[in-house]
């Protein structure tokens, strides 16, 4: 420990003063070849990797004038293990405090992160400047806290208007709601549905988060030591009301964007809402569309859907299996809401059949855990001294270019973890894979947001033959039935179509025009590190949590880990801009046109 130590304090000391210095030839001299210098905001106001010394050194030259990096001194005693060196630094810029990440391979950087938690001047009111609550003293005509708060809602949107508008109140949306908050930055929630909560609260009765509490936290207030390991989700939907009132966002329930617009002369949206049956037109800077990963639900158009005699929806629709014991039941799709509405309706007594159109990558919750999350996320890793803020910078530290070559061998292990229920699974005639390159469920997730399925039950079920399964193509929905490409017809009083999301940005061509969604392009999947040269599995999630090319237009979403992390790089990029500090982006991506 005291030679890696040695090691990173040498690297840092020279990394610092290459900045210091402002030279630029030096600095991708630090790096080994194939090195990654990943910056969340700190130097870029983005969400950038730079990858090589080429792109090492064409980052620093744009940004470093202007980022002015002062302060770097090493956090902790750094670590070794397999030849890598890795630890922990702090640094300052001109507007913020950041923190950064190394590792080191032969005492050169083989990845870098770097990381804003916080402007100067601009610090949460948290800590020992937590604000007091009490008003000692006499004084006439005070207010408690509550009537302030009650005065506050009443005002905004009326008398003042919000910075931001942030459309859903899900678990992204309330996130980032939180941390608005915190900055001081006015801001609205505009929920569709009565309660907080209600997206997951509103689901199918068994629906429960694939993903285990420890990283599921919601910012600043996690969830009890007793909380189970996996949320069912009326318990999600509980913690997020609780949530929105606890931390005292303002959320308009009962609410739904109707129509958005910006205004170029005077940087400014016009958001249109009936809230209550009333309308509502708010004017804010911002507006942030938190619905979640996906975009609208892929209604399918098979023929002959019109003439179908029993009940058809999109899963998203899906409420309750109750109703459909003894039904003959076809679902249409084989990923994670297939899955777990196949299972429900066979909890619920009905014929099953699941109908697979394309491979799905299968992994069960157990071998995820184990060879997966509780390396971070978990109770032996909070032991190690690894906190939730703590876990999501490492696991923000490995870039997704390096990722494919990291998680094969996790892959490996959850093959040989899970090969008797593949081998079964295969025996029924389920179609598996494991990722384009064998890395397994995490970029399948990056990439395309489906394609996948964390079992929890119901894969069992199909290598039994409990749930029937079909594969090939949908040729026409019938009266009775769905007909298949094979000619064969599987009867149906009840057709699930399972048949996913499109992109995020189907939304803002809903709320705000297709033009503006042509000009953003698509949301969500890996795009390339650089515009010049874009590479299919390098570089961040286009669009999501950074600015996009409409100005004012934001996309938040992901899953529980996701909300929370990267909520706090969207908010300050909010806060930044509402006090006027500059704020000139790095590596603004072209517009990637919906497929």
């Amino acid at each position: 420990m005291v030679e890696a130590t040695r090691q990173l304090s040498t690297w840092l000391e020279r990394f610092g003063a290459a900045l210091s210095a402002r030279d630029i030839s030096a600095i991708p001299s630090l790096f080994v070849e194939d090195g990654y210098w990943r910056d969340l905001l700190a130097f870029s106001w983005n969400l950038h990797t730079a990858e090589g010394r080429a792109g090492i050194r064409a980052f620093a030259e744009a940004t470093l004038d202007r980022t002015g990096p002062t302060a770097l001194a090493i956090e902790g005693e750094a670590t070794e293990a397999n030849g890598i060196v890795e630890g922990w630094f702090t640094f300052e810029t001109a507007v913020a405090r950041g923190k950064g990440h190394v590792r080191l391979r032969d005492e050169l950087c083989w990845t870098l992160l770097t990381s804003m938690e916080e402007l100067k001047g601009f610090e949460e009111k948290k800590g020992r400047h937590r604000a007091f609550g009490a008003l000692h003293g006499i004084h006439r005509d005070r207010k408690s806290w509550l009537e302030l708060r009650q005065d506050e809602e009443a005002s905004l949107g009326r008398e003042h208007q919000p910075y931001c508008v942030v459309v859903g109140a899900g678990q992204g949306g309330l996130a980032l709601g939180a941390r608005l908050r915190r900055l001081g930055v006015p801001t609205i929630i505009l929920e569709a549905h009565e309660r907080p909560g209600d997206s997951w609260r509103k689901r199918y009765k068994s629906l429960c988060l694939h993903d285990p509490v420890w990283y599921d936290h919601m910012p600043y207030l996690p969830f009890p030591d007793d909380w189970p390991v996996y949320s069912p989700k009326d318990k999600i939907a509980d913690w997020l009301e609780m949530y929105a009132r606890v931390m005292e966002l303002n959320v308009w329930t009962s609410t739904t964007c109707r129509k958005a617009s910006y205004d170029e002369a005077s940087g400014e949206w016009t958001v249109e809402a009936i809230r209550a049956g009333e309308p509502v037109t708010l004017r804010p800077r911002h507006l942030v569309l938190a619905t979640g990963m996906s975009g609208l639900p892929n209604e399918p158009d098979f023929p002959g859907m019109a003439r179908f005699a029993g009940e058809q929806h999109h899963s998203s629709r899906h409420k309750s299996s109750e109703a459909y014991r003894g039904k003959r039941c076809v679902v249409i799709g084989s990923n994670n809401s297939a899955h777990d509405i196949s299972a429900d309706l066979w909890e619920n007594g009905a014929d099953v059949t699941m109908v697979q159109r394309s491979s799905t990558h299968i992994a069960t919750s157990d071998a995820l855990f184990r060879f997966g999350t509780s390396t971070l996320y978990s109770e032996a890793a909070l032991e190690r001294g690894i906190t939730t803020d703590k876990a999501d910078l490492l696991n923000a530290s490995m870039p997704y270019g390096l990722l494919p070559q990291v998680l094969k061998p996790v892959t490996s292990a959850i093959r040989a973890h899970d090969a008797e229920l593949y081998r079964r699974l295969e025996a029924v005639g389920f179609l598996l894979d494991f990722g384009d390159d064998d890395s397994g469920l995490f970029l399948k997730y990056m990439r395309r947001g489906s394609g996948y399925y964390i079992d929890v039950g119901a894969s069992e079920l199909i290598a039994s033959g409990e749930i029937k399964l079909r594969r090939g193509e949908v040729r026409e929905i019938v009266e009775h039935g769905v007909v298949l490409d094979d000619g064969s017809e599987l009867p149906a009083d009840l057709i699930v179509y399972a048949t996913g999301y499109g992109s995020m940005n189907g939304w803002a061509a809903r709320l705000i025009s297709q033009a503006v969604a042509d000009k953003v392009g698509k949301v969500w999947g890996l795009g390339s590190g650089t515009t010049k040269d874009p590479g299919p599995w390098e570089g961040e999630p286009r669009n999501m949590w950074k600015p996009t090319r409409q100005e004012g237009l934001w996309f938040h979403g992901g899953n529980l880990h996701q909300s929370r992390h990267y909520s706090q790089y969207l908010a300050l990029q909010l806060k930044a801009r509402m006090e006027g500090l500059p704020t000139q982006v790095y590596g603004l991506p072209e517009v990637h046109h919906l497929a």
